[in-house]
């Protein structure tokens, strides 16, 4: 069996790929720039370049696992497909009026991008007659088929990429919205069509009428780059299954992803999530603050208890558009080796969000960009070796860091060039460090009580000054520290989620409301059953697992609490409850057990493990600051402005419980990992390395 991950970054693409014979495993891993024009070039590359290290004929590829921001830079970008909308009569504005909320209560400037940038444009949004009404789902309007066809005829002339079918309480009865659909196909048989109950099939017009435009939006260009992909890889002999990882954690196929490329939308971070917490279970930690950083963004998420953290409903959106799909609590801020140190107008000493990317990339890069970047400032100290940048395989011209962070910062600001590069990186880790604060103390978690591990390329040599900042109370640099967002591409399990929106007052339920919601339940199953055997997977393989999204009666958004196994009755809605007033009191740190608890979605979510990956056990050593290890020493400069000389250390050298004590840089082909003074760095027993404060392990 052979596996390759790829996930593709802003500047690097980043590939891992696992081959198990004969009870042996091998695992290869590299990077390859990215190619941001055509994400699907810079994936080939990497895939033929890592069976080229690994002595593997493409062709022998079993499967192949990835993580793409496709989705995403189409909706920041605002690049997606010409989309129209057909609509209930009188309710063609909810896209642009939404929940009346202003972004910023007391700006006259502030910027509402559902109305400055619609995905939808109004022209587009045509209405007709009909009319489903609650609670349950009566027609009490029925479709005027003439009117569909007069909208489908209109768009038809348009030329539009992309139809959306948007009816009021479909969630209750779609059979209009699915008539509808119907229709438009027969005008528009080329057109990506989307039925919003198919997209979103839960309560809430605005969220899931804007939750089918964005699959609109980014579904023909998804789709197509998903085809090219395929296409790219089989051209080169590559037949092996293609797998995308999804927001929310699991794995999906390339059709499910290109019928429903919202799932995609957090697909790049996603993984890197994944593959932290599967790190943290070799470390034989559950509490893990991870910052996976790389050239462009730092993203950072919180796994606590061994558990992935999902975002609420209210905050599921991407470029302040809500989008109701499971995504796991990710922040992502512009922050990375490739973030560009400038003085605003004002003069006022700053740096990121805008990066310089692959292209032209630090000025250090040699590529045409003149502007100092984080990694300027990295080479500039001594942190980053031009001799051992992404192992040699990058050739880098210090002199070009230390002239573009002259002319930029130092001059101007009367500094010296060592005094600037530590001013960027001051900056950048503050920015880091608010972030990170604002996904954990925030949300009611002690950094105190948690480890960070610091990731993507930049990671380890960030993550220390992190540390130090939150007051985490040790650090973590993963075996392949570059390559962590593909490795957990590779220990993920292939996932599906169904929803549907059943609303009942728990505790005051009668004998026909769990008849109700348990026929919901068996249908969200056997929709989960009948995707599972299109792809082949045998019933033994399946798991199940069954949320109520709650709140109290009257809340403004829900909660997820855990359904036990089994139809729901009395005793398993009781144990509902209290797994809410639980989750409420860890959120908002109160609950009021007297009040009703209503469930409003069911959703059941569908999984199949997959192989996971299996890294080798080192050899034993238990050394300090073992000098076979050393490559050589030379000048770095420190957080305190101090110059030490500080030796190289080879990674691939470090034997398990090997002991490094700062000063130290641990080189490797993906990263640095940087041990100041005061602090040590132990090597586990798959090869990760804990660092803590000397005296504190």
């Amino acid at each position: 069996m052979i596996r390759v991950g790829v996930d593709v970054g802003g500047t690097f693409t980043d590939i891992i790929l696992e081959r198990a014979a004969n009870g042996e495993r091998q695992v290869v891993v590299t990077k390859v720039p990215s190619t941001p024009h055509d994400q699907s070039e810079g994936v080939l590359a990497g895939v033929l370049k890592v069976c080229g290290i690994a002595g593997v004929e493409p062709g022998a590829i079993d499967a192949v696992f990835h993580g793409t921001t496709v989705a995403t830079n189409m909706v920041i970008e605002r690049d997606g497909a010409k989309v129209g909308m057909i609509t209930t009569r009188g309710f063609r504005d909810i896209l642009h009026m939404a929940r009346h909320k202003r972004p910023h209560n007391f700006s006259l400037q502030f910027d509402v991008p559902w109305q400055s940038r619609p995905l939808v444009r109004r022209r587009d949004r045509l209405a007709v007659t009909e009319r489903i009404m609650p609670p349950d789902g009566r027609v009490e309007v029925p479709l005027a088929e003439d009117e569909v066809k007069q909208a489908a005829e209109l768009f038809a002339k348009r030329g539009m990429d992309a139809v959306i079918i948007c009816f009021l309480f479909s969630f209750l009865n779609n059979e209009h919205e699915l008539r509808a659909a119907e229709i438009v196909k027969s005008f528009l048989p080329d057109a990506f069509l989307c039925a919003s109950s198919e997209a979103v099939n839960t309560i809430r017009e605005y969220e899931r009428f804007s939750s089918a435009a964005m699959n609109a939006y980014i579904g023909p260009k998804t789709s197509a780059y998903m085809r090219n992909l395929e296409g790219r890889l089989r051209s080169s002999g590559i037949r092996a299954m293609v797998r995308i990882m999804q927001s929310n954690g699991g794995i999906s196929t390339v059709e499910n992803a290109s019928e429903l490329p919202i799932g995609l939308l957090l697909s790049g971070p996603a993984g890197g999530v994944i593959g932290g917490r599967w790190t943290g279970e070799h470390c034989g930690k559950d509490n893990i603050i991870t910052i996976d950083i790389g050239g462009t963004s730092a993203d950072i998420s919180v796994i606590e208890r061994g558990e992935l953290r999902i975002k609420n409903p209210r905050d599921t959106e991407v470029a302040g558009l809500p989008v109701l799909v499971p995504m796991i609590d990710i922040d992502a801020i512009g922050a990375g080796g490739g973030s560009i140190a400038y003085l605003d107008p004002g003069g006022a000493f700053r740096v990121g969000p805008r990066s310089a990317g692959a292209v032209p990339g630090p000025a250090c890069y040699a590529k045409g960009g003149d502007e100092p970047a984080v990694t300027d400032a990295q080479v500039v100290l001594g942190r980053l070796d031009p001799e051992h940048f992404l192992g040699g395989d990058l050739t880098i011209d210090a002199s070009l860091s230390a002239k573009a962070i002259e002319k930029h910062i130092a001059a101007p600001l009367g500094l010296t060039v060592e005094q600037a590069a530590l001013g960027i990186l001051k900056i950048i880790n503050n920015n880091m460090a608010l972030a990170i604060n604002a996904n954990s103390v925030a949300k009611g978690v002690d950094p105190r009580n948690f480890t960070l591990m610091g990731f993507g390329g930049a990671g380890p040599l960030h993550s220390v000054s992190l540390a130090e900042a939150i007051h985490a109370k040790d650090v973590i640099s993963p075996v392949q520290p570059g390559i962590t967002a593909a490795t957990g591409l590779l220990v993920t399990d292939l996932q599906y989620e169904y929803t549907q929106s059943t609303l009942v007052v728990l505790d005051k339920a009668d004998d026909a409301a769990f008849v109700r919601v348990n026929a919901v339940i068996d249908d969200l199953r056997a929709r989960a059953n009948r995707q599972l055997d299109a792809d082949g997977i045998p019933a033994a393989q399946r798991r199940f697992r069954q949320i109520a999204e709650c709140r109290y009666v009257g809340q403004g958004f829900e909660l997820r609490a855990d359904v036990p196994d089994g139809p729901l009755d009395r005793k398993n809605a009781d144990a509902v409850i209290d797994r809410f007033y639980e989750v409420h009191k860890q959120v908002y740190g109160h609950a009021f057990r007297d009040q009703s608890c209503e469930m409003v979605t069911v959703r059941l979510i569908a999984t199949v493990a997959v192989d996971t990956l299996t890294l080798p056990r080192l050899e034993k050593g238990g050394r300090t600051n073992p000098q076979d290890a050393v490559l050589y020493t030379r000048r770095t400069v420190f957080d305190d402005g101090k110059a030490l000389d500080t030796p190289r250390y080879q990674r691939g050298k470090l034997l398990a419980d090997d002991v490094v004590k700062g000063p130290a840089l641990i080189v490797q082909h993906n990263s640095t990992t940087l041990v100041p003074p005061g602090w040590a760095a132990s090597v586990a027993a798959h090869g990760d390395i804990l660092i803590s404060k000397e005296g504190a392990r």
